[in-house]
């Protein structure tokens, strides 16, 4: 594909690239030398899943390997153990090199349910960083100065406010520029909310003499709550690696006003095709269920196959559609593996008392996934369930531990 080509592909879904002439310069030049570009996604393993915030910048991702250019992951085992502080109020609890290795494990599984595994090369950053010498740190830390950092919002709001700031958090930024610097990468994705520390990249490069990378910022994936982004410590997330019942329940349960975002950004759906959904639904051609439906399908099919989504599907409609439930139906998050069911009814506020819960059970008011339960069990907390007390009391009963 000649470089004018890559580059439209590429642009499409992007939230900002810096710069686009030096993006389509890059592209030119790979063409013209037979020489792939090497493009660099760096990943801290601080919990073991990767969601589908992670997939929007995976998918960008897996692009570039399409068009023939050489894909770096770098599995942040030593920035990992720092934390990276963007966004945070507060210093980060460092995380042991075990826990580090064991959750790069599992993002190395899931990644692959994303990118082609033979044409990606992943290396840990611990290679380079955990060589340096005070020397070199101090030498590191001389590219940048402090008022420079607290420029950036996190720090510069907790400065404000009188909140601690650990010297080492200023490292984050550094260490994760440097691994450019280690690679002398040509491109670096990550969403906008990394833009600091991309930039950070294209500063020290110039500083260590080498041509600056292209930033390629992704748009931000709001979790399933509709309110904030996607984030494993929210519980409102879509992991890679949910079974696929599970995954197509959470789909269905974001607002109708994302709904197309998600399409944009979490499916593989050609650009016309995305254009015809959101005019099919601007002009009220189509029931917005029926497209949340084929948003969960072709999420599910994209992790778990054609079978398995058609599968979730069904299960869907047996138990959730086919039961006159509400469209929307408030979840409840409760972080036991087990419960008493007259417990978990008073706990939801579905009753005043336990003693009032077994009465509406002994009366058949309580159903779990629309079959009626009239005894007080004990119940296990594994996937989302929902729970209904009379005709109109419905709550989405979650493993908050699960979630988190």
């Amino acid at each position: 594909m000649r470089p004018e080509e890559q580059f439209e592909l590429l642009r499409q879904n992007v939230a900002e690239i810096i710069s686009e002439e030096e993006l389509l310069n890059k592209l030119k030049k790979s063409y013209e030398e037979k020489r792939p570009l090497k493009v660099k996604l760096g990943l801290d393993p601080t919990a073991p899943d990767v969601h589908l915030g992670h997939a929007v910048v995976l998918k960008k991702m897996r692009q570039f390997q399409e068009l023939g250019h050489e894909v770096v992951l770098i599995i942040g085992d030593f920035t990992g153990m720092i934390g990276d502080p963007t966004g945070k109020s507060e210093t980060r609890k460092q995380l042991s090199r075990e826990e580090i290795i064991e959750n790069a494990k599992t993002y190395k599984e899931q990644v692959f349910k994303i990118l082609d595994p033979d044409k990606t090369k992943i290396v840990f950053n611990s290679e380079w960083l955990s060589r340096m010498t005070f020397e070199d740190v101090l030498k590191l830390a001389s590219k940048y100065t402090v008022a420079r950092m607290l420029e950036r919002e996190d720090f510069s709001k907790r400065f404000n406010e009188g909140r601690p700031i650990s010297i080492h958090e200023f490292f984050y930024p550094l260490m994760q520029g440097y691994d450019s610097v280690a690679l002398n990468a040509d491109v670096e994705l990550g969403a906008t909310e990394q833009k600091f520390n991309i930039l950070m990249g294209r500063i020290l490069q110039k500083e260590y003499g080498q041509e600056p990378q292209v930033a390629v910022l992704m748009p931000i994936l709001v979790g399933i709550d509709g309110k904030r982004k996607m984030s494993k410590s929210l519980g409102n997330y879509i992991g890679v690696n949910d079974p696929p019942d599970e995954m197509y329940g959470k789909v269905m349960s974001i607002p109708d006003e994302i709904m197309l975002e998600y399409y944009k950004l979490a499916t593989d759906l050609e650009h016309r095709e995305l254009e015809k959904i959101a005019e099919n639904l601007k002009e009220g051609r189509v029931n917005p269920r029926d497209l949340k439906m084929r948003l969960a399908r072709e999420i599910v099919k994209l992790y778990h196959g054609s079978e398995e989504a058609l599968k979730a599907e069904e299960n869907f409609v047996r138990i959730f559609q086919k039961k006159d439930l509400p469209d929307e139906i408030p979840v409840f998050e409760i972080n036991d593996e087990k419960i008493w069911l007259p417990k978990l009814i008073t706990l939801v506020g579905f009753s005043s008392s336990n003693s009032e819960a077994l009465r509406m059970l002994r009366q058949g008011a309580v159903k779990i996934n629309g079959e009626k339960v009239m005894d007080a069990i004990e119940l296990e907390i594994r996937s989302p369930f929902i729970l209904q007390v009379g005709k109109r009391k419905f709550v989405k009963v979650v493993n908050g531990k699960k979630q988190s």
